[in-house]
């Protein structure tokens, strides 16, 4: 924490490309809380016009920092002018590397993105990273200060109510009490390049486990779903379940349902900077984690990461070790790494992140430069 306090009150204005009262704004908001600060509605389906509107914002109000949430190439464009035109400062907050993951869209398109990312690094003032790895990639870029913010589950359940909530979602969707059962949460957006989405990585291996004991648990919805249950329909009833969307508060009883939670991620520049909202929420739940061999999984595994060869959750190498961690599973295993899941991990608390967060603004704003 710095020694000194401000001089005088500063202004902060936040938003977020991912638009206004989305989790992602909800966030930048939490960690700019200790500031005064005011939020600019971002409107994603209108870019050009949030362009120009950002732009207009900060010259009339001059704030002494912007802070964006997401690295949208509207507002990006908007921060790097207002940094020319009017010495404006700003921080960028990202959970993603931008050029790889716009080459999973389009090869063409990654290294203008790459660039892009750089430019808007290497004029920042500072950046928050979702993980230290993206925190690291800022600086490499030429961005002067970073830190980490990973986040944090929007939600806490005592373990009483855990248990009550798994009785009662176990109940709901037919699934026994002994019964294993492994899930994932999150939007269901296909990929036509790779054929995948959150969730296929257990379909996939749903079809090649052989124990009758196990449930793979798909809660989300969007346009991949349709995929999924295609490649479900021959599996026995019940091997794969779909909840359809469900509201975010009703969401950690679904995971209080779970005795594993799959976090699929490439092994690329793409999926190794990553840590992903889903982290935060299994952490909370006590929920040991599938995974590939990324950094996370091996910097923070303490015995509650399993870690599955393969590139990518698509890959046949990655669904078959699924397939076989689960079928070699034994009771003393999942209970060895359910106990050493570190449900208060003071990297994931929201309070502490919102205190380094209001440091490192605070430094940033007393910076003249």
């Amino acid at each position: 924490m710095s020694a000194q306090p401000d001089a005088h009150p500063q202004t902060v204005l936040v938003f977020s490309t991912l638009g206004a009262d989305s989790n992602e704004e909800h966030r930048i908001c939490e960690l700019a809380s200790r500031r005064a600060h005011i939020v600019f509605p971002f409107d994603r389906l209108r870019k050009l016009a949030m362009f120009s509107a950002l732009v207009k914002k900060i010259r009339r109000e001059r704030p002494d920092l912007v802070v964006m949430e997401g690295t949208g190439l509207a507002g990006g464009a908007a921060l790097l002018l207002s940094r020319l035109l009017f010495g404006t400062k700003y921080v960028v907050s990202s959970g993603d590397a931008v050029g790889p993951w716009v080459g999973t869209k389009s090869r063409l398109l990654e290294w203008p993105f790459t660039w892009y990312e750089r430019q808007l690094c290497s004029r920042a003032s500072g950046f928050i990273g979702w993980t230290p790895y993206l925190a690291g990639r800022a600086l490499t870029y030429g961005c002067p200060r970073a830190m980490t913010a990973p986040g944090w589950a929007p939600f806490t359940r005592t373990l009483a109510e855990q248990g009550e909530d798994r009785i009662r979602i176990r109940n709901v969707l037919g699934i026994g009490s002994n019964q294993l059962v492994v899930g994932i949460a999150g939007s269901l957006v296909w990929n036509a390049r790779h054929k995948y989405c959150y969730g296929a990585e257990l379909v996939a291996a749903a079809a090649k486990v052989r124990r009758s004991d196990v449930t793979f648990l798909v809660i989300g919805d969007g346009n991949g779903m349709t995929h999924l249950k295609t490649a479900a329909a021959a599996l026995p009833t019940g091997r794969v379940l779909f909840t359809g969307r469900i509201p975010q508060d009703a969401l950690p009883a679904y995971y209080a349902a779970m005795d594993f939670g799959s976090l699929p991620q490439s092994v690329d520049a793409v999926g190794s900077f990553r840590y992903t909202t889903k982290l935060s929420e299994y952490l909370a739940f006590g929920l040991p984690v599938l995974t590939g061999e990324i950094p996370l999984a091996y910097d923070l595994d303490d015995g509650w990461i399993a870690r599955l060869p393969g590139f990518a959750p698509w890959d046949a190498v990655y669904t078959t070790a699924l397939a076989a961690f689960v079928d070699g599973l034994l009771p003393e295993r999942l209970a060895a790494m359910q106990a050493a899941v570190p449900r208060n991990d003071p990297a994931f608390d929201r309070t502490r992140q919102i205190e380094r967060a209001n440091a490192f603004l605070g430094d940033l704003l007393r910076d003249r430069g």
